[in-house]
């Protein structure tokens, strides 16, 4: 009986390995071309794969020499070591044709506790069975020809062909075009690392919902006398998708929209530009770490203070994000009675069950905040220039 082989093989044992792994360290493996998220099942398999050269016997795999050279005896250095990198395009990109020998036995052996030549004595997953290689030359006989004594292509009439044939070339082309695309996506996340990290649901549910920011990036606008302990606050709605999260920042004068994802456990990072501004986006970026016991979350941005004309100069600032909920609508007021009358734009938040709660976004000073909290983490130390130019940021002597 015989086995399936190549990368059918190899890619069809990979996809059941990391199965197991998962249901064994109930550690999620998020299959995409990121090799890193493949290295610790890489791990496992490398404690099997540097085991062979002593198991040929008892696990009935292969003979393969021991090392003979001298090099580092820890991962990834070892002579049967294997890696993320490997598993990823065995598996996911399943362009390996020929994968390592030891890489198959190991997987064999993590799966069914034997090498490939014991399981090819006594096979216990009919999907590495290659059935069509036993029924066309198990007896020595050729393959049968399925079309014999059958209606052929070459019955059809002229037309039915032509249908035949424009409908091949379209699907051919399609498909062509769907993987170019999609490979051009896959290099595109894998060189940018977008989604190198899947949240967990509490991730997800910490990070989904309103946020209320305060920022003090007013104080560094050379062009406003009043700007000492000046901050503005904003609102923003953040929404979860298929591993990432969009969101919109509604702010005082313009809005911000962008996308964050979590880089590692608990660790966000922040992407947004000026929206409908082509000429001028202000992309901003942010890093956000949840810490266990806060009511806030201080976060570290490369951001700009806004200024007028060539005065909008890059800062580095320390933002406030405070969640206000998950469940709410929101509704940007402008060009209203009561925009004009506090001269601020206005976002009103409504909970499921009706209760309305407004918020007048506009710059106020720093020791009006209610959040007693927060106040030392936006005062002019949070603000770092680009270049240092004094009387900027104003401080208690100036």
């Amino acid at each position: 009986m015989e086995l399936k082989s190549g990368k059918e093989e190899i890619a069809y044992l990979l996809g059941k390995v990391i199965e197991k792994f998962e249901t064994e360290n109930g550690q999620k493996v998020v299959r995409n071309s990121n090799r890193r998220n493949y290295e610790e099942v890489a791990k496992v398999l490398s404690e099997i794969s540097n085991q062979l050269p002593f198991t040929s016997t008892e696990l009935r795999h292969e003979d393969y020499a021991p090392e003979k050279t001298h090099r580092p005896s820890e991962y990834p250095f070892r002579k049967y070591d294997i890696t993320g990198n490997q598993i990823k395009d065995a598996f996911y990109n399943q362009i390996v044709t020929n994968p390592r020998p030891f890489l198959v036995d190991s997987a064999y052996i993590y799966l069914f506790g034997m090498g490939r030549k014991g399981f090819a004595e006594n096979p216990t997953d009919p999907e590495l069975i290659d059935y069509e290689e036993n029924t066309a030359t198990s007896s020595g006989t050729q393959k049968v020809d399925k079309t014999r004594g059958s209606f052929g292509i070459s019955n059809l009439p002229f037309f039915v062909k032509g249908l035949l044939l424009f409908l091949t070339v379209g699907f051919s082309t399609s498909s062509y075009f769907w993987l170019k695309e999609k490979k051009q996506l896959e290099t595109l996340k894998e060189d940018l690392s977008i989604v190198p990290y899947l949240p967990s649901k509490a991730e997800i549910d910490s990070l989904e919902g309103i946020w209320l920011c305060y920022t003090g990036s007013p104080q560094a606008r050379s062009f406003d006398p009043d700007r000492y302990h000046m901050v503005v606050s904003n609102i923003m709605n953040v929404s979860y998708k298929d591993g990432y999260f969009t969101f919109i920042r509604y702010g005082s004068n313009f809005n911000h929209k962008g996308f964050m994802q979590f880089e590692s456990p608990w660790l966000v990072s922040v992407h947004s530009r000026v929206k409908n501004a082509p000429e001028n986006p202000s992309p901003k970026h942010s890093l956000l770490k949840f810490e266990k016991g806060k009511s806030f979350a201080s976060v570290i941005s490369a951001s700009w203070n806004f200024d007028i004309g060539e005065r909008n100069k890059i800062i580095g600032i320390r933002e406030i994000y405070i969640k206000l909920g998950k469940v709410l609508t929101v509704k940007e007021i402008i060009n209203e009675p009561e925009n004009a009358l506090c001269r601020c734009k206005i976002i009103k938040l409504t909970k499921p069950d009706g209760h309305i709660r407004s918020f007048q976004l506009k710059n106020e000073n720093l020791e009006k905040l209610p959040y007693e909290g927060i106040k030392s983490l936006l005062d002019e130390n949070s603000i770092l220039l680009k270049d240092p130019e004094k009387g900027v940021v104003l401080g208690k002597k100036e």
